[in-house]
């Protein structure tokens, strides 16, 4: 049921559980406008919805919530994004600060935190945990001066490719998903190796899981 008047808010997360207990949380301020569970979905209701605010996981099947917003930004859509993720590892929080992120929360948070990133967000402000923000900040500093984050070596399209790999696909089933030849799904592949410093596919695999493309 629709909320004339409160701001629209879609949800982007693959359990079940969180997004119906999100959805009374956030049920008495907020207009929920959809939900979905994997990143192109999330692409797809953004385009379709037009919400003021998504909250998001990070950690999502076929394109990640990072991979999701890096999408949306390339795309000309600016709409805040909030993630809302089990990921306490700061590198996540600075790789979703600057892909843009508006906000980053834990889910074992206390659940007004989450209304708090929401309400920043449609402010145009940044909310990021109190857990995870002294740590957040000095990484950012000190990045400065250190090698850049190896997932910002990849491109967009090379970090769907890896994804999809990850989640367990054939290069002609990631092919068919994403409307490019097995060919090209191979020569990402190769050049995220080569990009990467990598020698097999397992290695590959491995870097994946470490930084949350996908789940363990």
């Amino acid at each position: 049921m629709s909320h004339p008047g409160l701001p629209r808010v879609l949800l982007a997360d693959d359990h079940l559980l969180v997004a119906e207990a999100l959805r009374s949380l956030l049920a008495a301020e907020f207009d929920l406008v959809g939900v979905v569970e994997d990143g192109l979905a999330l692409i797809e209701a953004a385009r379709k919805l037009r919400p003021d605010v998504i909250v998001a996981d990070v950690t999502m099947p076929r394109l990640n919530g990072i991979g999701a917003l890096l999408r949306l930004r390339k795309e000309g859509n600016q709409v805040p994004v909030v993630f809302l993720t089990m990921h306490r590892d700061v590198s996540f929080a600075r790789r979703a600060l600057e892909a843009g992120a508006s906000g980053f929360v834990l889910k074992h948070s206390a659940p007004f935190e989450l209304v708090q990133a929401i309400r920043a967000a449609l402010e145009g402000r940044t909310y990021l945990t109190p857990q995870l923000a002294a740590e957040v900040l000095e990484a950012m500093n000190q990045g400065r001066g250190r090698p850049k984050d190896p997932i910002a070596s990849l491109t967009p399209r090379q970090l769907e490719v890896l994804q999809l790999l990850a989640e367990g696909r054939s290069a002609k089933e990631v092919a068919a998903s994403l409307a490019i030849s097995s060919r090209t799904v191979e020569f990402h592949k190769y050049q995220m190796m080569e990009t990467l410093g990598l020698h097999t596919s397992a290695e590959l695999i491995h870097f994946a899981i470490k930084n949350g493309l996908v789940g363990p």
